[in-house]
């Protein structure tokens, strides 16, 4: 981005209407402003913003800068992407982007053009909704409580019972690129990558259209849920189908609503976390805007690292099933880990969202929102579910299922009230359960610093059947390739003798003899007993590749947190700034990833 260009939106730019969209400022002198600071917690408003020389700083923890460094640290923008946000905000044209390569400006092409055929089948869709033909989901719709009102805010539509219609309609605006490469269409024959090359069909049809979009509030995917539960032949038919990932969609990059709720997820300082879309649009549409859902797929570190932007405390309202437990206990971890405050809402009757607000009213869910359990609550009442009986085993049981969700509380006095909390309801001697959390820390410890050889997880059974399997000369080159090219990928993983020994060299006539160990030789043993997938090995290891450059990321990405965090402590500047723009390549990969 040319200075010059940044220069020039700088100046002409006002940054208390776009600080404003984020913090909420109020007039304090004839140029100045003050508010609450969004980079700490605070009850005093310490924040200032300073109108006539477009600068802004926090006399508590001393953050300070201009408009674009503003946009920078609170929504993790490299300095060229929040000059380009902040131009954006303040309508002002972008100039003609530069390209490092013809392949950049083709992705980047292709990219723009799969945002205006989404928007087109986001249209498209919407104008199927008022056919004659969609009268049975129009009916549905209605059963739900849903208005016309909520149908136009989220823009819901309808998919045809049609394998044509929408590919006629699309072809003369859009390249058969364009059109492979949206999700939104299908064909019989794939390509080794699962991309279609035959002839292409409506993927979604005679579903009801959820679109999804990003921060920015640009459709990029699609949510479709079926109105039948059998087809014409009495197959069984997934209720919920989502788009597949695609150059503009990562499904655990992704919140639902975020572009509508992150205002107000600033302004009251917490996000309303729940499971589904149709919960998350009959919570939004009563009244409660700062709600987000996760679309029916696991919260992921992502999710939380996107949502940390905006606030650091949740509600979370999962299904009270199984199921939901299972997953609001996995989102409770990450967001803990992340420094997150938590509640968790249960609803009465066993209830989800969407079908509580509708039979008992905003004012009753909103009742049920103040009364929140901590986390630490939540989690003992469900130890004591789980575990009910008052024996020493039901007791030891409980208190396991508890020690983990202990130990990921940051803070020292926080884990030992939960500790206390838990041993007083279990009937536990409260030095015994400090104990057991004390020798439990150890044992993790102890058992990272001895590498200790576990059964190989998917990643490396993947490389390995690469590595080793003689019918696989194209996955072992891409195999070895990849490892011999990034050992930092791998560093610490069990198998990570086995890539060393495997992919500098020529696999041996026996593969057990590759290995080094006992332990080596049980994983490699395993490895060649199962038999290879349905999925093409090329295709499966550069899945493996794209999650372990994708862990590789996130480690690198803690650590910076951390490294930060002590030189912060030392008041040492010059090296916080070095680490934090490193953080802004390593947080921008992860987007991209």
């Amino acid at each position: 981005m040319a200075d010059n260009f940044a220069q020039t939106v700088k100046t002409q730019v006002d940054i208390v209407k776009i600080i404003g969209e984020y913090v909420k400022l109020r007039k304090t002198g004839a140029q100045n402003y003050s508010g609450l600071c969004p980079f700490h917690k605070e009850k005093t408003g310490s924040f200032s913003v300073n109108a006539a020389h477009n600068y802004f700083y926090c006399f508590g923890c001393h953050e300070k800068g201009d408009v674009f460094t503003f946009v920078m640290k609170l929504d993790g923008l490299s300095f060229p992407e929040a000059v380009r946000a902040v131009a954006a905000k303040a309508g002002i044209p972008l100039p003609k982007r530069e390209f490092s390569s013809p392949e950049d400006a083709q992705e980047a092409g292709i990219r723009k053009k799969l945002v205006d055929l989404h928007e087109g089948a986001t249209q498209y869709f919407e104008a199927m909704l008022k056919s004659p033909g969609a009268a049975g989901a129009r009916e549905y719709l209605s059963s739900r409580g849903v208005t016309a009102e909520t149908i136009a805010k989220f823009r819901m539509g309808f998919a045809p019972d049609d394998f044509n219609d929408m590919r006629e309609k699309m072809k003369p605006h859009f390249g058969d690129d364009v059109l492979r490469a949206s999700g939104l269409f299908n064909s019989s024959e794939k390509d080794d990558d699962g991309h279609p090359t035959g002839q292409l069909y409506a993927r979604f049809r005679k579903r009801i259209m959820f679109p999804i979009a990003n921060e920015q509030g640009k459709t990029i995917a699609f949510t479709a849920r079926a109105l039948e539960a059998v087809d014409d032949k009495g197959r069984p038919i997934a209720k919920y189908m989502n788009s597949p990932e695609t150059p503009l969609y990562t499904k655990g990059n992704v919140l639902f609503n975020l572009d509508k709720a992150k205002a107000d997820m600033r302004a009251h300082d917490f996000a309303l976390l729940v499971e589904g879309q149709m919960d998350c649009i009959s919570v939004y549409m009563a009244g409660i805007k700062n709600v987000i859902a996760t679309s029916g797929t696991a919260f992921t570190e992502m999710q939380v690292r996107l949502l940390s932007r905006f606030t650091k405390r949740v509600v979370v309202n999962f299904d009270p099933d199984q199921a939901g437990a299972t997953a609001a206990e996995k989102s409770i971890a990450l967001l803990t880990e992340e420094g997150f405050e938590v509640k968790v809402i249960s609803l009465e009757g066993g209830l989800d969202p969407d079908r509580f607000v509708r039979e008992n009213g905003i004012q009753a869910y909103m009742g049920a929102l103040r009364t929140a359990k901590r986390q630490s609550e939540y989690l003992i009442d469900r130890a004591m579910q789980q575990f009910p009986a008052r024996t020493a085993d039901a007791k030891v049981q409980a208190m396991n299922f508890l020690l983990p969700h202990i130990r990921r509380m940051p803070s020292r006095i926080h884990r030992d009230e939960f500790a206390a909390d838990a041993a007083q309801k279990l009937g536990i001697d409260s030095a015994l359960m400090r104990q057991e959390l004390k020798q439990a820390a150890a044992q993790k410890l102890e058992s990272v610093k001895a590498h200790r050889a576990e059964p190989a997880n998917e990643t490396e059974r993947v490389l390995l059947q690469a590595l080793v399997r003689p019918e696989t000369d194209a996955a072992r080159v891409r195999a070895a390739n990849g490892l011999a090219d990034h050992p930092e990928w791998y560093e610490g993983m069990g198998a990570a003798a086995l890539f060393d020994t495997l992919a500098h060299g020529v696999a041996p006539e026996n593969p057990i003899d590759a290995a080094q160990d006992d332990a080596s030789r049980s994983m490699l043993a395993e490895v060649l007993s199962s038999g290879p997938g349905e999925r093409s090995l090329v295709e499966l290891v550069e899945d493996a590749f794209h999650t372990l450059a994708f862990r590789h990321l996130e480690r690198r990405q803690r650590e910076l947190r951390m490294s930060m965090a002590e030189a912060q402590r030392r008041g040492d500047e010059a090296m916080v700034e070095t680490l934090m723009m490193e953080k802004v390549k390593v947080d921008r990969a992860l987007r991209e990833h």
